[in-house]
């Protein structure tokens, strides 16, 4: 069985086609700065070279096209037509409380996505035009929903609730949620796993930093606390989003600049984060850091911003576990970036942990980057969250 996952971020499109019956990747690829200029697809065909692809990439919808024809093309491609293809798993952010378990996507569940578009809506638009484009280009090929909250509905009470009237949750199910949740739940496990933790108590801190970004604190693999809420738009700093922020922010904005409230929260959704702060830069993490090379000065306090904030939430989550036994950082700024995780580590020195710089020069695979003497272990643990949407698209279809 080849099964097909579609993983939509804001900016990028992930893809892989995977071999169930042995786990192992076909072809994989990437869509890159969709939406911003200079965009490319790098397609990876298992065994044969890298064929990039330079070209605009408007929307998600472009993209899984551009990712159709690489997976057939005569000379890259793996797969002679979509009939290899007996199913389609995708990354959806948010379904509110109408789904918690993966699902076979049917009509209500579009309309669910849809419904679910103010409360993530970098993400959940991207996530149904790639649900919409697998059908059109696969038709009658199931399509399967991961949700991206899974993870965060494990939280405690105390972790979920907001400080606000009661009823507001009672009436609309306003509580924090969690996303990132494939990847948090496959690194943790993870590094658990390649750390050597006990499997049922390991205290692991996963730093998922990316143009979306997320910290979780787990327990046993079990999401204790996790820094995204009702949105994607609390808690770190991010490629566009805000994250943290007092609430009468936004009735400020709007009484100054008489916006109303949709505008405002589409600005710190969209115009905030590292692209705000840098003064309009980018949203790219590595063109605010080629500004700061070159002196921007608002570049470097945006990435110092972006550190301090991760720093604080491992500093919170540690106190919410009482200790952490491993901290683990993921995705595209967390697997490449090593200035910036040692910068992040240089702020934890009260709990012992010591970076080995010769450890840390590494990028995209499994390893330890803390000294031998570090009280805590810290490593690089590349997220595989289309692994994890496989196995549950595998599920689902042969159930």
């Amino acid at each position: 069985m080849k099964i097909l996952v579609i993983n939509c971020g804001s900016s990028s499109l992930k893809y892989q086609l995977i071999d169930m019956t042995d786990e192992s990747v076909i072809a994989k690829g990437l869509c890159e700065r969709i939406g911003i200029e200079g965009s490319k697809l790098t397609h990876q065909p298992a065994g044969k070279d890298k064929y990039v692809v330079e070209k605009d990439m408007p929307t998600h919808t472009v993209a899984i096209e551009m990712v159709m024809e690489a997976l057939q093309d005569a000379e890259h491609g793996v797969i002679k037509s979509t009939d290899e293809i007996a199913a389609i798993g995708h990354r959806v952010l948010h379904a509110g409380t109408k789904y918690s378990e993966s699902i076979v996507v049917n009509d209500d569940v579009k309309k669910v996505i849809r419904e679910c578009f103010d409360l993530g809506p970098l993400h959940n638009p991207a996530n149904l035009m790639g649900i919409e484009a697998a059908e059109a280009a696969m038709p009658g090929k199931p399509n399967v929903a991961v949700w991206d909250t899974g993870f965060g509905m494990a939280m405690p009470e105390k972790a979920y609730l907001y400080a606000i009237p009661h009823e507001y949750y009672e009436k609309y199910s306003i509580r924090r949620y969690g996303f990132h949740g494939t990847s948090h739940m496959f690194v943790s496990g993870e590094a658990i796993k390649f750390g050597g933790l006990d499997p049922k108590n390991a205290k692991v801190i996963v730093c998922h930093l990316g143009n979306g970004a997320s910290v979780s604190a787990s327990i046993g693999g079990k999401c204790v606390d996790t820094s995204m809420g009702l949105t994607p738009l609390e808690g770190l700093i991010m490629g566009t989003r805000s994250g943290d922020i007092d609430p009468a922010v936004v009735q400020f904005i709007c009484n100054k600049e008489g916006k109303d409230v949709n505008e405002v929260l589409n600005i710190l959704n969209k115009k905030s984060g590292v692209l705000g702060m840098s003064g309009g830069i980018s949203s790219d993490f590595r063109d605010i850091e080629k500004a700061r090379e070159e002196g921007n000065h608002l570049a470097a306090v945006a990435l110092d911003a972006f550190v301090y904030r991760v720093a604080k939430y491992i500093g919170a989550y540690t106190a919410a576990m009482n200790g952490v036994d491993a901290i683990a950082f993921t995705a595209g700024v967390g697997e490449n970036d090593k200035a910036g995780r040692k910068a992040i580590c240089e702020y934890l020195g009260y709990l012992g942990v010591k970076i080995d710089d010769q450890a840390n020069d590494v990028r995209g695979k499994n390893a330890v980057i803390s000294a031998a003497d570090s009280k805590v272990k810290v490593m690089l643990i590349p997220t595989n969250e289309e692994l994890a949407i496989a196995r549950e698209t595998k599920r689902l279809v042969e159930a």
